[in-house]
């Protein structure tokens, strides 16, 4: 049972994913400590977003695979 549709396309989702994981490396190599961590979970968090196809901010702007819904 799916509890949320995708609302992000192929395209989106390899963006998301690639951009997260940059985000997330860059975190570690540029900052130090809490704040290395705390970019890191959020570039995370991107890339998860991409994994799933799902983005809630989308789906709250109305945004949805085929453009504004």
């Amino acid at each position: 049972m799916a509890f949320n549709r995708k609302n992000i396309g192929g395209l989106h989702q390899a963006v998301r994913v690639a951009l997260g994981i940059a985000v997330a490396i860059a975190a570690f190599v540029f900052l130090t400590g809490v704040a290395a961590w705390l970019v890191a979970l959020g570039g995370a968090g991107f890339a998860l977003t991409g994994l799933v196809g799902y983005c809630p901010m989308c789906a709250m702007a109305g945004i949805g695979r085929g453009g504004v819904s």
